[in-house]
């Protein structure tokens, strides 16, 4: 597609309708952006504020020149020369437009918008982690035959520069494992759980209340969000395709400030973490609530920030840290894919990085680490009356497992109530602690699980203790040893 052009300083000379100049020619690129919300408004104001500094950067003129919103009847005074109408396809079809940028989010109507938009020749930025971790395969393959681009910054990260650094900083690795915190809202509010000792309701309400939450959390605070991001992250990292459905998700909602007390004993932080690493033969896949060394660098991430540690082959560990939501970081984001694509456009090199870094037919299907065959150390938390016999019945159904404790701590010991008791393992097989598991629920002991590589386990009302719902977290003792 032909860049626009437009004579803006200089002297200019006309001979046989050829515009020679003697300064430069600007090339225009021209926008087209499908909703207005939070994030669309937060890429316009980007734009036009840095619009100078954008030009002295590329040579560009990059206008956003129409918006598409069905729940706008104007746009704000100051984006005056920009049309609005209610329809997408009238930016879709347009032939001036030359990038077609999708904010509305979710599967449909989006996906149609985007195929549309790949199919009518014009390139595509999204923030959209849903649409890719479900249907990216699809896109892409449908991008790279009509030869265009399709730009995906923020939608992982925020304003972290994630893509960028993943396709481009470390394409000469090969990455041996991913491990973040993608989510604001969960780490904000475990961030909270743990420095104020405050319980996981009373904290989502006040995160709604103050805009950090949604009216409905679940995507967030589940983990749904996160493995959306993972398995985009993980596309790019292995060359595989992935959809968030194959990634192993639990949330944070069963975290209890007994939780965040006992993770501190063991010198950590609880975080929802999406972690994958990368076996050769198989990768493993997986979001959930783990405890984090202190002596780690994520444990240090608080409030709504995002952060994610890749392991590369040749470079090592690379953190990567900022704001992972928000309207003007993501909004710089979507920027940041938009100036690429101008760029590329007005250099003839569309392609020249592939979406995915890997070419498309480099792509491949590859088998993620089956739920009981990983391996890790343990945390069981028990809660039952204080009597004889109750520590000795369970340590007796984990040897019968294989499964080795390591260490125990009691706490809030009083004669003939409760007390909780936390039992660390050494390695054990996920396969052997469900089947210890079920064991011990026939014991009729309230557990709760802590470990790494799990699933949620069974609600179980202890005929000793009301027990609250069991939710696993999880260890890394790679890290933590």
């Amino acid at each position: 597609m032909s860049p626009k052009y437009a004579c803006l300083a200089g002297k200019t000379l006309c001979a046989n309708k050829i515009l020679l100049q003697y300064n430069f020619i600007m090339k225009h690129v021209n926008v087209g952006l499908i909703g207005f919300g939070t994030v669309g408004s937060g890429l316009a104001e980007v734009l036009l504020s840095q619009q100078e500094r954008l030009q002295k950067r590329s040579g560009l003129f990059i206008r956003l020149a129409k918006v598409a919103d069905i729940s706008r009847k104007t746009l704000p005074a100051q984006f005056a020369d920009t049309a609005l109408v209610n329809d997408a396809a009238e930016l879709i079809n347009d032939p001036d437009i030359d990038i077609i940028v999708e904010l509305i989010g979710g599967i449909q109507p989006a996906k149609t918008f985007v195929m549309d938009a790949i199919a009518a020749g014009k390139h595509v930025v999204t923030a959209n982690k849903a649409l890719l971790s479900q249907e990216g395969k699809e896109i892409f393959a449908a991008a790279a035959a009509k030869g265009v681009e399709v730009g995906f910054e923020a939608s992982v990260g925020g304003g972290i520069p994630l893509i960028k650094g993943l396709k481009e900083g470390l394409v000469a690795n090969n990455i041996l494992s991913i491990m973040g915190i993608l989510n604001g809202t969960a780490n904000y509010i475990l961030t909270r759980m743990t420095d104020e000792g405050s319980a996981f309701a009373d904290v989502l309400k006040d995160a709604q209340d103050l805009g950090f939450a949604e009216a409905d959390p679940t995507y967030d605070v589940e983990g749904v969000d996160t493995a959306h991001k993972l398995a985009i992250l993980m596309t790019m990292a292995y060359g595989m395709n992935i959809t968030h459905n194959e990634i192993v998700t639990e949330g944070i909602s069963g975290i209890e400030p007994v939780d965040i007390e006992f993770a501190r004993e063991f010198g950590c932080r609880i975080k929802l973490l999406a972690i994958s690493r990368n076996h050769g033969d198989h990768v493993e896949a997986r979001v959930h609530p783990t405890m984090v060394p202190n002596s780690h660098l994520l444990a240090a991430i608080s409030g709504a920030y995002n952060a994610v540690h890749f392991n590369g082959d040749m470079v090592g560990n690379v953190l990567f840290y900022g704001q992972g939501a928000g309207k003007m970081p993501t909004g710089s984001a979507v920027a940041a894919d938009v100036m690429d694509i101008a760029r590329d456009i007005a250099a003839g090199s569309v392609g020249r990085v592939p979406s995915l870094s890997y070419l498309p037919e480099n792509i491949r299907d590859r088998a993620v680490t089956p739920l009981d065959q990983l391996a890790c150390p343990y945390y069981f938390r028990i809660t039952a009356l204080d009597q004889s016999g109750v520590l000795a019945a369970v340590a007796t159904v984990l040897s019968r497992h294989q499964i080795s404790i390591e260490s125990v701590i009691q706490k809030g010991r009083e004669e003939g109530g409760p007390v909780s008791i936390v039992m660390q393992t050494h390695t054990a097989v996920e396969s052997a602690v469900a089947a210890a598991l079920a064991e011990i629920d026939a014991l009729e002991l309230s557990l709760r699980l802590l470990c790494e590589s799990g699933c949620w386990r069974r609600n179980r009302e202890s005929l000793f203790v009301g027990a609250r719902r069991a939710v696993p977290l999880r260890h890394d003792n790679r890290r933590r040893r």
